[in-house]
């Protein structure tokens, strides 16, 4: 109700930071069961917000409909069609599970459409953002060293769970892995790697910002690596290669074309998939890697099974050969087929193909470098998340944290963005700019 009132009354960027903050801090498995319907505190908030955009003539009349709100809407329907033909439930407990899936994806991604029009209310988000996260990673230092978890008492009140359920400590190296408000470590420590790129681009702003961006971008760090799960720290593995690269970006298509033959020269030498070889190499916490190639090659050969609608929410049945009692899809491309279908995974690769267009065209119009350096960062989590998604599969909160992002991208590739250029250019690394700035003041 707080968070509500909050989005009612804040300004928009405000509000949808307001969003965000209770995604970030309220427990998932905490829900509001109104008869069949289980409604989380994002849903009620996202609705809210949505109607207050649509109703603001402000917002309304800057919202442009764009090419990635198309492929995103084709995504959402690729989806849901599927999904009603394996259920063998009531129409309207599907119609109702639909709903809250729309809710948790599509209607996170409008919100941020119709909220961010303009660089100054995106940048306002992003620092909202990085300070919001402070205390969330001192939690997460905290529940690694120490095993205490305070949101742990409240997974009894969770209607899913009426009591039965508890956290289980999670040990790794004699510490614990973090959780937080969430219901999983995965899902906490990704939280903080998805943002690490856009904490630190505030490092061109102004004042103690240039400065302070360090320091919570390090916070993020320590946050994302409390978790000891592999996926986030994947996930920041790939963010700070990334964010090195901004720099060199001429090397960006050689690596490129480097690793695609890599991967084919591995693949012949190696005589098996070049991701099991990947798989079996890339372990920095000892998980359970094996356990991701295995799952690719079941999709594959169970490919005649499940690529027209999927298996919807039921189990595949392949835990026997991963060696458990149930599937556990850690894959979001393939948790996509087996649940809607080969349309679904399609749709799923173009809205990411669209975003990564949409951005590197406005990054190559763009000139002046700070603007440049804020698709770089958007890039660079975006390319984070693509390569996690073939370990990781998100849920929960980071599921609609991700659309969050997804749709600031959308208005960031939108011609009607307002890009406010800054009138100096801030003291980083750009040696170049510097040069002809000190070159005109001579003359």
């Amino acid at each position: 109700l707080i968070a509500c009132l909050l989005v009612i009354a804040l300004r928009p960027q405000y509000a949808l930071a307001v969003f965000i903050t209770a995604l970030l801090w309220y427990p998932s498995f905490l829900a509001v069961s109104v008869g069949t319907i289980d409604i989380l505190v994002g849903r009620f908030v996202v609705a809210v917000l949505l109607i207050r955009c649509i109703f603001d003539d402000g917002l309304r009349s800057k919202f442009v409909w764009s090419r990635l709100d198309t492929f995103v809407t084709i995504s959402m329907a690729a989806s849901i069609v599927p999904y009603f033909f394996t259920q063998d439930q009531p129409p309207m407990l599907v119609i109702e599970s639909r709903g809250g899936y729309l809710m948790d994806t599509w209607c996170a991604y409008l919100a941020a459409r119709f909220v961010v029009t303009d660089r100054t209310r995106l940048v306002a988000l992003m620092k909202c953002i990085a300070v919001v996260l402070v205390p969330l990673a001192l939690l997460g230092v905290v529940e690694c060293f120490t095993g205490w978890r305070p949101f742990a008492a409240l997974w009894s009140y969770s209607p899913w769970f009426q009591g039965r359920g508890r956290f289980l400590l999670e040990g790794r190296w004699g510490l614990n892995r973090a959780v937080g408000p969430f219901s999983h470590a995965i899902l906490f420590g990704g939280g903080f790697a998805m943002f690490l790129p856009l904490i630190y681009y505030l490092r061109h702003e102004k004042k103690q910002w240039r400065s302070l961006a360090y320091v919570l971008s390090g916070v993020a760090l320590l946050g994302a690596l409390s978790s000891l799960s592999s996926g986030p720290w994947v996930t920041v593995l790939v963010v700070i290669f990334c964010l090195a690269m901004e720099g060199h970006k001429a090397w960006v298509k050689r690596i490129f074309l480097f690793g695609l033959f890599s991967c084919i020269l591995i693949g012949i030498v190696s005589n098996r998939p070049v991701y099991h070889v990947i798989a079996s190499a890339a372990n920095p916490l000892g998980g359970a890697s094996w356990h991701r190639a295995k799952l690719i090659d079941l999709a594959i050969e169970h490919f005649p099974e499940w690529w027209r609608v999927g298996y919807g929410d039921r189990d595949p049945g392949w835990g026997a050969s991963l060696g458990m009692t149930w599937t556990d899809v850690t894959n979001e491309y393939i948790l996509s087929g087996v649940r809607y279908g080969i349309v679904a995974v399609i749709s799923l690769f173009a809205v990411l193909i669209q975003a990564f267009q949409g951005l590197a065209a406005v990054h190559r119009k763009l000139k002046h470098p700070v603007l440049k350096s804020l698709c770089w960062a958007f890039g660079s989590m975006l390319f984070a998340v693509a390569v996690t998604w073939m370990s990781v599969s998100f849920f929960g909160q980071l599921i609609t944290l991700f659309y969050c992002c997804l749709g600031m991208i959308g208005s960031l590739s939108n011609p009607s963005f307002n890009w406010q250029v800054p009138r100096t250019i801030p003291v980083v690394k750009n040696h170049a700019a510097r040069k002809v700035a000190a070159v005109n003041k001579t003359a």
